[in-house]
């Protein structure tokens, strides 16, 4: 199927479980980016955090060999029904980032990892939560993202990962070329707070992650490439 053929909106087909992250703005804004990235046949994609399959899913259907990883339950089945449902194949695994793909390398590497700032210094171990929490900083999974990505890539090989500009886009960037990746900021989108943002900004204002007056979040897709 060409990239022509597929579109993010057409992520609005997938049915999740109780307690799996459904696809939503980010989610959409990352599937384009797939898009523009080109993914083709005989490529291997890696999909981290997949939740709901969404961009697993989509990259099948780009022709792509797909893996998929989440530390869900939940959303190991429903990523499989979706696929099922699709008609695509993607050989999902339970597990944590990349742990269950052993040393494997990938020719693109996604993720939409939980980044929501959260009283908590750890993610939840269990419950809805655990799909968007990820620490004070919601750094807590972004970090091991950004530290395993070099040894994820084959030469040439890209990663592309959505977060909130609230966990910290330039930190991000910084580690990732530390890790020496060449890396940039490549589709970004202002969205209206949803639920879980609004239901705790009064603590994210207390921390000045949110100012008085704003009233929608950024999100960023990141591209980091390896030599």
């Amino acid at each position: 199927m060409t990239t022509a053929a597929v579109r993010p909106a057409d992520l609005g087909f997938l049915w999740t479980l109780p307690g799996v992250y459904a696809p939503q703005e980010d989610t959409r804004l990352l599937a384009r980016a797939l898009l523009a990235e080109g993914v083709t046949a005989g490529m291997d994609v890696l999909d981290v955090c997949t939740g709901s399959g969404a961009l697993a899913v989509l990259a099948a259907r780009m022709g792509a060999r797909v893996s998929a990883t989440d530390i869900s339950r939940r959303a190991v089945l429903t990523a499989q029904l979706n696929a099922a449902r699709a008609r695509q194949r993607v050989q999902v695994r339970r597990g944590d980032l990349s742990a269950p793909w052993g040393g494997r390398t990938f020719d693109v590497v996604v993720s939409n990892p939980p980044y929501v700032p959260a009283r908590g210094r750890r993610p939840p171990l269990w419950g809805r939560a655990r799909a968007w929490d990820a620490g004070r900083d919601g750094r807590h999974v972004v970090d091991r993202i950004c530290a395993h990505a070099p040894r994820l890539l084959r030469p040439h090989g890209v990663l592309l990962m959505v977060h909130s500009g609230l966990c910290g886009t330039d930190t991000t960037l910084r580690q990732l070329t530390a890790a020496g990746l060449t890396c940039s900021v490549t589709d970004r989108a202002y969205v209206p707070f949803g639920r879980v943002l609004t239901q705790r900004l009064p603590w994210l204002r207390a921390q000045g992650l949110i100012g008085p007056h704003e009233d929608k979040e950024e999100l960023v897709v990141i591209r980091a490439e390896r030599s």
